[in-house]
């Protein structure tokens, strides 16, 4: 779907208190900080803006941010364990105003991380930037995921096939989907007007998944460490224009 300036605009206005979202939660993340504090954080940047959760209530899930930590991929439900020095979490949260919804991921370290932990959150970033990069009117949906996954297999990572991004508007998550792999010139051609999430997903192990018992967090299968961003950005005659940014 094409969305007009007007659409675009309240969409930016969304991204902007999901940036907002991320930065207050940033400044609070510390050793011994529990996901549900955070939580509580990213909920009051919501009542202060007006703003609604379009993460609270989705299908039952309890909260307005997914926090997943170290091997938890993608919608980990905050919890009352503490974050320990070393550690990584990806934040996931999003908002919604006037109708209009914004999506963002960003994986922070929790103190001091060692090396290998930050090449992983600097490659997946840069996975996704690649992306982005891809986001021109005449490109096609495929060219994304190839920029993704030619970045993060390239450092010697796995890419997550399971979880895609998406198209975003009136909904959180709008057909078509956005793979982070596959070869390029595939899919539907991109065109002014059209708003995505994409979101990669790295693994620093292999590839493979499993679901955690309370049905939603998602964890490496082999253990090993996963960072996750996201931004929702917006096909302009100019080139993509990053929504979820302050």
């Amino acid at each position: 779907m094409r969305r007009t300036p007007d659409e675009i605009a309240k969409m930016r206005k969304a991204g902007r208190v999901v940036a907002e979202m991320h930065a207050r939660i940033r400044d609070a993340i510390r050793p011994g900080v529990t996901t549900l504090q955070l939580d509580q954080v990213g909920r009051e940047v919501i009542e202060r803006n007006g703003a609604r959760s379009n993460f609270l209530g989705y299908h039952g899930f309890p909260a307005v941010i997914c926090a997943s930590p170290n091997h938890v991929i993608v919608h980990g439900i905050p919890n009352d364990e503490p974050l320990e020095d070393g550690d990584i979490v990806s934040i996931d949260c999003g908002a919604i105003i006037q109708g209009y919804h914004g999506d963002a991921a960003h994986t922070w370290p929790v103190g001091a991380i060692d090396a290998e932990a930050e090449k992983l959150l600097r490659v997946t970033e840069e996975s996704l930037w690649a992306g982005i990069s891809q986001m021109r009117d005449g490109n096609r949906i495929s060219d994304i995921g190839h920029a993704v996954q030619t970045v993060a297999e390239g450092a010697g990572y796995s890419v997550v096939r399971e979880y895609v991004g998406h198209a975003i508007g009136t909904a959180m998550h709008e057909k078509p989907e956005v793979p982070n792999y596959g070869p390029p010139g595939k899919g539907p051609k991109l065109r002014v007007g059209n708003v995505f999430a994409v979101e990669p997903m790295v693994n620093l192990g292999a590839k493979e998944t499993q679901v955690l018992p309370d049905g939603w967090g998602v964890v490496t299968l082999d253990g090993s460490l996963s960072a996750h961003f996201e931004h929702s950005i917006a096909i302009t005659p100019d080139g993509p224009e990053v929504l979820t940014v302050l």
